[in-house]
This record gives structure tokens, sequence and C-alpha cells, in this order.
């Protein structure tokens, strides 16, 4: 009975305060292929990130450390590219669009927009109603 009135306790919690917010990598693992390393995309792409077989330079695509290092490696000359075309480092939005549309940045198609917002949601979720609730003096914080 006691463990049966935690897990409504833990589930009415739950309910009322949001998850933490994630680092982009960690969206980006979970947007893609909801950290499935094992998943391989319709056009070939593998690990949990999804990198095209092309980009993908060696090692295992299954050890998400590996994944991890390989995926920073492709987005960090998307990004400098970015930082020196628009002189300012790339919001979450764009950091989504650089990876899955690279060449669509300026102008996504309606399909990566709404990938793109729920990227931001993942990386942002905490941090908009901390905001909100700043504001109101009440604390979103249950500790």
């Amino acid at each position: 009975m006691k463990f049966k009135l935690a897990m409504c306790t833990l589930a009415a919690l739950g309910s009322v305060y949001s998850a933490p917010a994630m680092d982009r990598w960690t969206a980006l693992s979970m947007l893609e292929t909801g950290n499935n390393d094992s998943v391989i995309g319709s056009c070939g792409e593998i690990s949990r990130y999804q990198i095209r077989s092309e980009l993908w330079p060696g090692g295992n695509p299954l050890d998400p450390k590996t994944a991890l290092v390989i995926a920073k490696k492709v987005m960090h000359d998307r990004l400098n590219r970015f930082e020196q075309t628009h002189k300012r480092s790339a919001t979450d939005f764009e950091f989504y669009v650089l990876w899955n549309a690279p060449a669509k940045v300026n102008h996504p198609t309606p399909c990566v927009v709404k990938r793109a917002q729920r990227f931001v949601n993942l990386v942002q979720r905490d941090e908009s109603r901390l905001e909100v609730t700043a504001s109101s003096g009440k604390t979103a914080n249950p500790s």
C-alpha cells in the first residue's frame, strides 16, 4: 500500500513539474532515435544520431561514445560556417536545422521546422517554465 501511495505521489508530481531540460546532444539523440543505437534510417543513417553513412569515418555506430564524438565532428564545421556567415552562434532551432538540413538553414521545410521546434522544446522546456514562475514569484522546482 505504501508503494502504491508513493507511486501515485510521484505521478502527481510528474504532472506538475516538467522534466529537466536536456543538452543539445541528448535531445538530438532522443529526437532522432529515442536513444536507440541500432536504428538505421531510410537513407542508411546510422547511430543514435542518424549520421549519413558517407559522413561516418569508421568505428562502431552502436557505441554511444563513438557516435557522440563523430556527431560533434560533423557539427563542428557546420557550426563554424554558420558563425562566420551570421556573426553569431546558432540558436537551438538553427542547431537542429543545421543537423538535419544544413543547406536549408535559412529556409527550412515545414517538416524540418516542426522537428526543430520539438528539439527546441526538449532543450529548453524547463528554462521557459522557470522564467514564467520567476515573474509570478512562485518556484517551479520541487526541491
